[in-house]
């Protein structure tokens, strides 16, 4: 192993941990992004704040739709060409490749809130909300787990390219807005965007398992957020999610808003998304098992470190 490579996995000590190449990279990019925010007010043109709306929600359902729902847990299915469309989408958000968050979120749902959930609220709401982003050695070493279970997506030659280049794209993507529009398309395409993506998405790893409501026994601390169901795109259901992972639909009931699944649905209808799971009434009923005393025992769990 050269100096060169041990410094990229051992890093730096920092805060009381260390810090590898990835970790402080991973770091330099979101503070970019935030510093680039903050540049908003005297870059404030209409026109850049709707660019910015426009890509928001389209780079979003690139993590909703095509990372999440399509990608994580084979909710449905689309034609080869959308499949890659929306994945690139979510490319665009700076969240990882594909097979990264994919890779990420299966391990999530495999060790829900224990001490082997890549964002775990046992290591505290900071952590889990954002902190987990620059410790890729929990994330990955610790459990020599690496990317060992999307084979499904590493099979495909443009989920590995995506892996490759994936930072690349959101680097022409800032280009190209400098080239039309100038500093306010760069500033709130790129970093105002970035910043509430970021912190809309994360939200759901620490909000979603901390404040709302529990109508489903799930065995985990998942929780229905109507508040944030509303700019994660239907996101915030968290806990009906956590009871049918396989679903692609996560407000369950007429009144929770899921804009996400309205856009499948509508896939569905025009004969493009195929195979979509939605829970059954007997389904429902097996998990609707739950009583005033499953949110305490749970609590009791996460603060014994049981879970």
């Amino acid at each position: 192993m050269t100096p060169l490579t041990r410094w990229m996995k051992q890093g730096v000590e920092f805060m009381g941990r260390q810090w590898n190449l990835f970790d402080i990279a991973s770091l330099g990019v979101v503070l970019s992004l935030h510093l680039l925010a903050l540049l908003a007010p005297v870059h404030f043109s209409w026109s850049a704040l709707w660019l910015a709306f426009a890509l928001y929600v389209v780079t979003a359902l690139g993590v909703t739709l095509g990372y999440h729902r399509s990608l994580a847990h084979r909710s449905f299915k689309l034609p080869r060409w959308l499949e890659y469309f929306f994945a690139y989408c979510g490319v665009l958000t700076l969240q990882g490749s594909p097979i990264e968050w994919v890779s990420t979120h299966r391990y999530h749902h495999q060790f829900t809130d224990t001490k082997k959930d890549p964002h775990s609220p046992l290591m505290g709401f900071w952590f889990s909300h954002i902190g987990w982003i620059f410790n890729n050695s929990f994330r990955f070493e610790i459990y020599e787990r690496r990317l060992k279970n999307v084979d499904d997506l590493k099979r495909q030659p443009y989920y590995r390219f995506l892996h490759r280049t994936y930072l690349l794209h959101s680097a022409l993507l800032g280009v190209l807005l400098y080239v039309i529009g100038g500093l306010p398309y760069l500033v709130w395409g790129m970093g105002v965007r970035m910043v509430i993506v970021y912190h809309i998405t994360f939200s759901v790893n620490s909000i979603g398992h901390t404040w709302g409501k529990q109508v489903w026994h799930t065995g985990d601390l998942s929780r229905n957020n109507w508040l944030l169901a509303l700019p994660t795109l239907g996101e915030g259901w968290h806990n009906n999610h956590h009871a049918f992972d396989y679903s692609a639909r996560q407000g369950l009931e007429w009144w929770q808003i899921d804009i996400t699944w309205y856009l499948i649905r509508f896939l569905q209808v025009v004969g493009l998304a195929t195979d979509v799971k939605t829970p059954t009434e007997t389904q429902k009923k097996r998990k609707a098992l739950y009583n005033a005393s499953s949110l305490e025992k749970n609590k009791s769990k996460v603060s014994n470190g049981k879970f």
